[in-house]
């Protein structure tokens, strides 16, 4: 009985493994391209929108661009008497500096402490946090309304800043940042006599930038956009964010469009700026956590 020998598959030539490498950076590039086209329409519709007229805005006809740019719409929102949206950015601005140190600073010492203190209890207390995320915000809202109220803090920063600094989700990112930190600094400094709060401000913190500049633009862009909370504590007026003071442009009987789109496009400003000064400590910093996908 005669045996075949095994056919051997044949490399691809590389010719065609040019011409694969090609495609498949082409359609990487497509769908890049797709995905970005897509994240950019809406702020062209903002600039867009700001710049019109509402009677362009709402006409029958599509317009690409304003026929006549509407420069002036931009001061509008500041010489609105209804809103003082100056002081409403600036509410959003110092809310959201001030909610961001806070937060980073409460969630890294927690952080660090569920990660590098040992206690028998460790495990239990972060599994007590990993908890708080699947309880559904409505649930503590009226509970934690009632408790601002009843300090008084209503109308005040404390009220708008205080209830959000903790967040499980940040402490969880922090725990497994710190986790994947080398010992051997913490080990080092503890050689040079210090403890468990030397070694963190003076070793780990200065080390750890990158990624506390990535929990910080998080942060503050969840501070900036917050709604909700800010629009039930901030009840007067002068305690408005920029958010509060954008829904309040748009009553039962008027609709200023192009109001609404400048006041909105400013407020979406600072955000950039954020993102784009810190985005590359975003990404490293993301990629540190030590989340496998």
């Amino acid at each position: 009985m005669t045996t075949t020998a095994p056919q051997l598959k044949t490399p691809a030539t590389p010719r065609r493994a040019r011409r694969h490498g090609v495609m498949g950076s082409a359609g990487l590039y497509l769908a890049t391209s797709v995905a970005a086209f897509l994240f950019l329409v809406p702020f062209y519709l903002i600039v867009r929108n700001a710049l019109m007229t509402d009677r362009e805005i709402t006409g029958e006809e599509w317009k690409f661009f304003p026929t006549d740019i509407q420069w002036g719409n931009i001061t509008e929102p500041f010489d609105d008497t209804s809103v003082d949206f100056a002081r409403s950015l600036w509410n959003s601005a110092l809310v959201g500096t001030l909610h961001t140190v806070g937060t980073l600073l409460v969630c890294s010492l927690a952080g660090y402490g569920l990660a590098r203190i040992p206690y028998r209890h460790a495990n239990k207390v972060f599994y007590a946090v990993l908890v708080t995320l699947m309880v559904p915000t409505a649930v503590t809202f009226v509970p934690s309304f009632v408790l601002v109220s009843s300090l008084g803090w209503v109308d005040t920063y404390r009220g708008l800043i205080i209830p959000g600094l903790f967040s499980g989700f940040t402490c969880f990112l922090f725990r497994q940042y710190f986790l994947g930190f080398p010992k051997e600094l913490e080990e080092a400094a503890r050689v040079d006599g210090l403890g468990y709060w030397g070694a963190y401000w003076r070793v780990v913190v200065p080390n750890s930038l990158n990624f506390f500049a990535a929990m910080a633009t998080i942060t503050f862009i969840s501070g900036w956009n917050s709604f909700l909370w800010p629009l039930v504590i901030g009840q007067d007026p002068s305690a408005w964010t920029v958010q509060v003071a954008l829904s309040s442009y748009m009553t039962n009987q008027t609709v200023n469009f192009h109001l609404i789109f400048m006041a909105t496009a400013i407020s979406i400003l600072p955000l950039v700026f954020v993102f784009l000064f810190l985005q590359r400590w975003l990404v490293q910093g993301i990629a540190q956590t030590g989340i496998k996908g």
